[in-house]
């Protein structure tokens, strides 16, 4: 009795362990998109400071920084490294251009002379079967993944790196909305035969991303509350499978395409998945909260969804860790608005990655340009000021003044001062940057009013600024009240 009692207690002991095992291993299984499309960039030490601090242990980044690596050094924090889809026609013709970039970008970071970068993955392209791309990266996928692939072998780090191809959420369907009739796109099926062969002889999760947000603003029947795993939603059911939230409905739906490729079984990644909170209707704080929290207790439950119980993703990538304000917004003003944080690393709503009850920590010790801003001067004549304001917005980031945005409700010349301040920012408050031909004023009295935030940028800049076509932006112009 005794020794029965004492092997039930050691069981029991066993088992509990096995639970906070796997709970933690769910804790760990999430991370984050680290983008660097932003005039100025947090820098890249401070960045990592900001995962550290919120216990993000994962993070994807879109291209080899060597900056970006150099901070993440010794951090233990893992890295999926992106190419660019621009690399991917010279990997698929030269495999000394593979190997030459992961000597580059792999080999010294991976050096045991000098503290590692815990490269887990290399993304080979970054979402290239999007539908929008018109087709131009998929026939370079294939050949630039199997280049990269024999480059790592060639420097003996196969065994540490595996090689994913992230897959774009449109490159799958179905016509009906059953996850059961889940296909590829017509124009993707031999390509995507080829790249899961690819990937499963090299025993390479499939990586795709999953987008609730797009898939409520297309669909008419997917509802908000379903789209924030609200127990109120009405469910969707199919046959005898019955859905309670739009993640478990698209993941299912591609599930249904890898099957029927020919790859039950595969392990597959989110690469990305997140609410936007301005820029467009439904994109705010409080809904991008509801969903993100709804989100991770989901995935963390590891019950899986009706077609893959109790297997969840092996991991899932947060869109996104940073705003980025050089973004395409070919899709719409809210692509500049993913971010957790904000541009400057201050959290936009509550949520756990690990760290409990505790809020999220912003970003430390954050250097701003200094505290003044551009407005228009209302003593001047206005009657010209519209061209002057489509200048502004074509050179900088105008996305909140969009239809739904947090500065859409701005009457007019205030909308007007909103996009001079964002050209006077982006372009590090030079004097040349609020002259507008004698309309603009430089202010040391903030012009924000209630959620609309006239922002200071950050005292480095990094890169260039992003030119938007004129056309785009006289559509914003136009539903934003400049053009009366």
């Amino acid at each position: 009795m005794a020794l029965l009692h004492y092997n039930q207690n050691y069981l029991g002991f066993v088992a509990k362990l096995l639970l906070i095992a796997t709970l933690a291993v769910g804790v760990e299984a999430i991370g984050v998109n680290w983008g660097r499309n932003a005039s100025h960039p947090l820098p890249p030490t401070k960045v990592v400071q900001l995962l550290k601090y919120n216990n993000i242990t994962k993070v994807r980044l879109f291209e080899a920084d060597p900056f970006v690596l150099q901070a993440l050094q010794g951090s233990k924090i893992e890295v999926i490294l992106g190419i660019p889809n621009s690399m991917l026609p010279r990997l698929n013709s030269s495999l000394k251009v593979a190997q030459s970039w992961v000597h580059d970008n792999l080999t010294r970071f991976l050096s045991d002379s000098s503290p590692k970068v815990r490269i887990q993955y290399i993304a080979v392209g970054d979402s290239p079967f999007l539908q929008s791309y018109g087709g131009q990266y998929v026939p370079y996928v294939v050949g630039a993944s199997m280049n990269i692939q024999a480059a790592l072998t060639r420097a003996n780090i196969a065994d540490q790196v595996k090689v994913v191809v992230p897959c774009s959420y449109d490159a799958f369907q179905t016509e009906s909305g059953l996850p059961s009739k889940g296909h590829f796109r017509p124009d993707l099926n031999k390509t995507m035969i080829q790249l899961l062969a690819f990937l499963s002889k090299h025993n390479s999760p499939f990586m795709s991303s999953i987008s609730p947000f797009h898939l409520f603003q297309q669909n008419k029947n997917i509802s908000l509350h379903f789209s924030l795993f609200k127990e109120t939603s009405h469910p969707h059911k199919d046959g005898k499978k019955v859905y309670d939230n739009s993640f478990d409905l698209s993941y299912d739906t591609l599930v249904t395409a890898i099957s029927g490729a020919g790859f039950p079984q595969m392990d597959i990644i989110i690469d990305q998945i997140g609410w936007p909170t301005d820029g467009v209707v439904n994109s705010n704080s409080s809904t991008a909260e509801s969903f993100m929290k709804g989100l991770l207790s989901h995935l963390r439950k590891k019950s899986g969804t009706p077609l893959r119980p109790h297997k969840p993703p092996k991991e899932a990538y947060i869109l996104s860790l940073l705003d980025e304000d050089q973004k395409s917004i070919v899709d719409g003003g809210f692509e500049r608005h993913w971010g957790i944080f904000t541009f400057d690393g201050q959290a936009k709503y509550s949520v756990d990655f690990g760290q409990g009850s505790r809020s999220l920590v912003n970003a430390q010790n954050v250097e701003y340009l200094s505290a003044k801003w551009c407005v228009v001067n209302d003593n001047k004549d206005l009657s010209n000021v519209t061209a002057s304001a489509l200048d502004a917005c074509s050179n900088a980031d105008c996305s909140a003044l969009s239809p739904g945005g947090s500065c859409y409700n701005l009457t007019w010349p205030g909308n007007i001062s909103y996009a001079f301040n964002s050209y006077y920012q982006q372009h590090d408050q030079s004097p040349d940057g609020c002259e507008f031909g004698g309309l603009g004023l430089v202010t040391t009295v903030d012009p924000s009013v209630d959620n609309c935030r006239f922002s200071v940028q950050l005292q480095t800049a990094y890169g260039g600024f992003l030119q938007v076509p004129s056309s785009m932006y006289l559509i914003l112009l136009y539903t934003a009240g400049f053009l009366i």
